[in-house]
């Protein structure tokens, strides 16, 4: 169901402004207002700085003239001065404040509207291989695409979690061939103990399988045989590679239930899938002169990238020998997105090292005309886990850091910290506390950094209580339950919106007033670290308004006011904490 949603105050400043500078300079009718939140005034509109020099008048002249015309009419805005050269100090009547806070509580979506309705947006991430266990690597990926799944969700996309997994290839006829050489090797859940993962036991057989591969000619022999025999649909081959997905599709399952993340085996779309399209994806790319014949292959020649000797930038699309690789399965799979599952945006969450060939995806999928300009299409790029040395996190070994490993040792240290800061806490409750915090701390750290960045995996500052941490914004979230559970405030408060602001208040109904502009802007810029900020800078304004308003002692309506301010900073931080994958406790 679409919502209209609420215009939050800062909007509805700003088409005030906009219309001062039709009255003022009708010419600039399209002129940004330039409004922001200001440590001098509720708004600060820097308007007339650019429109000053453009008409060749004194800025200052210029903040006057609008400020002389804002519309104070409809009891939005109560006072507006102008400072400096030209800036517009806007303060708001205490009256719009409380009416915009009892609006949003009214509301089950807190007034955010589904800007994005109508919109089916294909979000590509996880992605891990078949046969090997996830590690650290495809922690981000995961975390921020899920993020992006649930914030596109929300805002009204038909959301479509793509898990491009990967599923097929040379590999899997070595380990098949190896496996039933080998039927003495457990690789089934059922055969395993529950310390040892299908996954882990079948990334063992392959490592093995490969050194054998490297050693035994004739083994080499017997694996490439059998790599014809999957490709060629023998039945038995399948049936046993089938086997395979199936197991490590379990342990995929068991990684993405403890994360707390969306996807479900039907979002598992692997490499296998789009077999029986890459030669006609081929053709179509041939038969459009975009696909050409290099010396036996197909290439598609970059016309806006050229390499070291100047020459273009090659995708393979078809090898000499036949085969096809990731290039032509990755434009199989955007063909098929566009034209079978009629995308609005494609949105392709790997790191940043594969920024060029999806360049190239998208540059040739333009030529070829399946992407066309109402299609949006993003490669959201993201930085390297460093460990504290600063280096790409490894084992001490140098391996890969198995993912699930790391999601114990966060909900160990977690349950440490809480322990020794409630120690009459059960062990039932201890454990609860440190899975949702644990998960939420590995969670928070990734998706509260700039995704383009790297960032370093330190558990010690990410568990702290205090900071800008998961754990944090958790206890924020519990904090508020608590005062609301003392005061008995079941029920939605009722707000007076006639009763006195004080500043503390002020603040923080301001912040709540901004969540959904927020939510627009990780759309926009698919950088969910904005929304980890806004909750982290919502949870300080709550701690100022806490300390400085008392809540279950005031007098009415204080009293009534200040509790709908408590009701309305749980749930959006609930729902916030939700958007970013993350459990929101109300006891910890």
């Amino acid at each position: 169901m679409s919502s209209a949603g609420i215009v939050p105050l800062l909007g509805r400043v700003a088409a005030a402004v906009s219309e001062a500078i039709v009255r003022v300079r009708p010419e600039m009718a399209d002129a940004d207002p330039v409004v922001r939140r200001s440590d001098r005034a509720d708004f600060q509109s820097n308007a007339a700085l650019p429109l000053a020099k453009k008409v060749g008048m004194p800025p200052a002249q210029l903040g006057g003239e609008l400020a002389a015309s804002l519309d104070l009419a409809d009891g939005v805005i109560a006072d507006v001065q102008v400072s400096g050269p030209g800036f517009l100090n806007i303060s708001l009547a205490d009256r719009a404040i409380w009416a915009s806070v009892a609006a949003r509580l009214a509301d089950e979506r807190l007034g955010v509207p589904t800007t994005e309705n109508g919109h089916r947006v294909v979000i590509d991430y996880s992605a891990p291989n078949v046969a090997k266990e996830m590690h650290v690597g495809h922690l981000r990926t995961t975390i921020i695409g899920d993020s992006l799944a649930r914030v596109f969700g929300f805002l009204g996309a038909d959301v479509v979690r793509a898990n491009h997994l990967g599923d097929w290839g040379t590999q899997f006829g070595m380990l098949i061939q190896y496996i039933d050489e080998h039927p003495e090797s457990p690789w089934h859940t059922e055969e395993l103990d529950a310390d040892t993962s299908s996954v882990s036991a079948l990334d063992s057989l392959y490592k093995a399988a490969r050194a054998q591969f490297d050693a035994d000619p004739a083994f080499a022999d017997r694996a490439r045989a059998r790599v014809v025999a999957l490709q060629g649909g023998d039945a038995d081959t399948v049936a046993r590679w089938r086997e395979i997905v199936a197991e490590s599709e379990k342990a995929f399952g068991a990684i993405y239930d403890r994360l707390g993340v969306l996807l479900t085996p039907d979002d598992y779309v692997g490499e296998s899938f789009y077999n029986d399209q890459l030669a006609e994806t081929v053709t179509e790319l041939i038969d459009k002169g975009v696909a050409v014949d290099s010396d036996g292959a197909i290439v598609v020649l970059s016309e806006q990238v050229t390499g070291p000797d100047d020459q273009p930038v090659v995708l393979m699309v078809r090898k000499r020998d036949g085969g096809y690789g990731y290039d032509s399965t990755d434009l199989a799979t955007i063909r098929y997105r566009i034209a079978s599952m009629h995308a609005d945006r494609l949105l392709y969450v790997t790191d940043s090292r594969q920024a060029l060939h999806f360049q190239l995806i998208f540059e040739a999928a333009r030529r070829v005309g399946w992407l066309t300009e109402a299609i949006q299409v993003d490669h959201v790029a993201y930085g390297t886990i460093l460990g504290p040395d600063g280096k790409p996190f490894k084992t001490r070994a140098g391996g890969t850091v198995r993912l699930m490993g790391l999601l114990d040792e966060a909900a160990a240290r977690v349950r440490a910290v809480v322990a020794e800061k409630n120690p009459d806490l059960s062990a039932a409750e201890l454990d609860t506390i440190a899975e949702q915090a644990g998960i939420g701390a590995v969670k928070y750290a990734d998706l509260s950094t700039s995704r383009v960045k790297d960032y370093s995996f330190d558990l010690d500052r990410m568990t702290m209580l205090n900071g800008n941490t998961g754990v944090y914004l958790q206890y924020a979230h519990a904090r508020v339950c608590s005062i609301l559970r003392k005061a008995h405030a079941a029920t939605q408060a009722t707000v007076d919106t006639a009763g006195p602001l004080e500043p503390a208040e002020r603040e923080l109904a301001l912040a709540l007033d901004g969540y959904g502009t927020v939510l627009a802007e990780v759309a926009e810029v698919l950088e969910p670290h904005r929304l980890a900020g806004y909750l982290y800078d919502l949870a300080r304004a709550y701690t100022t308004f806490y300390d400085t308003c008392p809540v279950i002692a005031a007098d009415e309506p204080m009293r009534s006011n200040r509790i709908a301010l408590c009701q309305l900073t749980a749930r959006t931080l609930e729902l916030g904490l939700g958007q970013l994958g993350m459990a929101a406790p109300q006891r910890m």
